[in-house]
């Protein structure tokens, strides 16, 4: 039996690392060069590398270890699953035990009339099947013109060709031949890096009505979706202001664009509910899934569909699908997870309890003076870094420069709190504890108060003219 095990030194490990792993979002020259950090092992919230180090983990991985690391129960269920039935494939008119009892069980959790889920291994391919998924819907429905899905700059909906292009990150389109064509950018609802003099309600209902112009631009006949994060969060956590999305799910109505809500970081209690649409009133015809459903543990995701939807594609036969869509060990594990968050109360306990601590503590951190706001939303947080807190200003260096120089604060502090631009993100496990919250707040702080000395003798506490 082949063992993996930390069998070697740091650096050993490490130089095998840059000889053979390629990592996602990584130059590797630089991490070659540099060593990559090494994790061995984890329980609840804190992380263990190859040199010992206990590092809090405030990403929850990547935004998706809700239930905390270390939960035997799902080991267990994965090596049950794998005894009776490591796998087998849905396609030829053939299901499974787990593949049902999931899909019975998120029928169960998701609000409306989202009855229905088309499995996949990501939330990549998730996004992908949305883009086949809704222009099917809408040619089986007569009116194949309507192929056109808009979506956001600065939205992160996966990096496979399809969900980048759905994605509005200019650095991803930039590679590759990106965007495919018929998906349509609008400006994203960031009151405070691009609101100006405008309050965050009139920003709101303004940016929410560029989907309108938009459609009205390309031609109603020609838009078959929208789609959004109810809480951008690769974004850097942009929460909208209230008057946002009450205004999108107007315009949806209105135009009958189908709504699509990308719930791969919001779900599954991230925001205090059980989905980021239910805190904040949105109805979609169609929800994106993944990360949370199991809690990193297994990889899977998928499409949650309405009923109407769901009947129009089920009435044709949709060309589509992955060899691990509703794999046998993924459904278990998510199956597992999803009880664990049930019974344990867990994501009432964000919004009762652990939620409210967070933001109170949270929020103390636009004192300090390199933070020009702290927001957030549920288990989500963004705090903005500024030179000129007053006034909202960007930096004069180059973006990310002031950003990267906290993270790499935080990560000597022993906290994994992300940096997208010069904004600080955290996303920690919903378990995490008041006691360990604190933690995360102090070391935050220290982290804070080592970028804003490193900036300041840098000379880069400077405002962009």
């Amino acid at each position: 039996m082949t063992l993996i095990t930390n069998h070697m030194p740091t650096a050993q490990l490490q130089a095998l690392d840059a000889a053979h792993h390629m990592h996602p979002f990584t130059q590797g020259d630089e991490l070659a060069a540099k060593g990559a950090r090494i994790i061995t092992r984890a329980k609840g919230v804190t992380l263990t590398d190859s040199e010992g180090h206990e590092i809090l983990d405030a990403m929850a991985g990547l935004w998706c270890v809700n239930i905390g690391y270390g939960r035997d129960e799902l080991a267990e269920a994965a090596a049950r699953q794998m005894k009776e039935l490591p796998y087998y494939n849905t396609f030829f008119q053939t299901t499974h035990v787990p593949a049902i009892a999931l899909a019975d069980k998120l029928a169960e959790l998701t609000p409306h009339d989202l009855n229905h889920v088309f499995y996949a291994g990501s939330g990549s391919e998730a996004n992908d099947t949305n883009i086949r998924l809704v222009r099917t819907y809408w040619a089986q429905k007569g009116k194949p013109t309507k192929k056109v899905i808009i979506s956001r700059k600065n939205a992160y909906h996966g990096s496979s060709v399809g969900s980048a292009s759905l994605g509005g990150m200019s650095a991803m389109h930039a590679q590759g031949g990106l965007p495919i064509p018929d998906v349509h950018h609008i400006n994203q609802p960031h009151w405070y890096g691009e609101g100006g003099d405008m309050t965050p309600e009139e920003f709101g209902l303004a940016r929410a009505r560029e989907l309108e112009d938009a459609i009205l631009e390309l031609g109603e006949d020609r838009v078959a979706a929208f789609i959004g994060e109810p809480v951008q969060g690769a974004g850097g956590v942009i929460i909208p202001p209230e008057t946002y999305w009450p205004e999108i799910q107007r315009i949806c109505d209105k135009y009958e664009i189908l709504l699509i809500a990308d719930e791969v970081i919001c779900g599954f209690g991230r925001t205090g509910t059980w989905f980021g649409s239910e805190s904040f009133g949105i109805k979609p015809h169609v929800m994106t899934i993944a990360k949370g459903l199991s809690s990193g543990y297994a990889p899977i995701g998928g499409s949650l569909v309405c009923d109407e939807v769901a009947e129009v594609i089920n009435g044709c036969e949709f060309a589509h699908g992955y060899t691990y869509s509703g794999h046998p060990v993924a459904c278990a594990v998510a199956l597992e997870n999803l009880r664990i968050l049930q019974e344990e109360g867990i994501v009432d306990r964000v919004a009762s309890d652990t939620a409210p601590y967070l933001k109170k503590k949270w929020e103390t951190l636009a004192d300090h003076p390199l933070v020009g706001e702290a927001r957030i939303a549920g288990m989500m947080g963004s705090i903005a870094l500024s030179p000129d807190k007053a006034n909202r200003a960007a930096f004069a260096a180059d973006p990310g420069t002031a950003g990267l120089i906290c993270r790499e604060a935080c990560f000597a502090n022993n906290l994994v709190m992300r940096h997208v631009g010069d904004r600080m993100v955290i996303s920690p496990p919903l378990v995490i504890t008041h006691e360990e919250i604190d933690t995360l707040i102090a070391r935050a702080g220290a982290a804070l108060d080592q970028a804003h000395a490193r900036l300041s003798d840098e000379g880069l506490m400077v405002a962009a003219s």
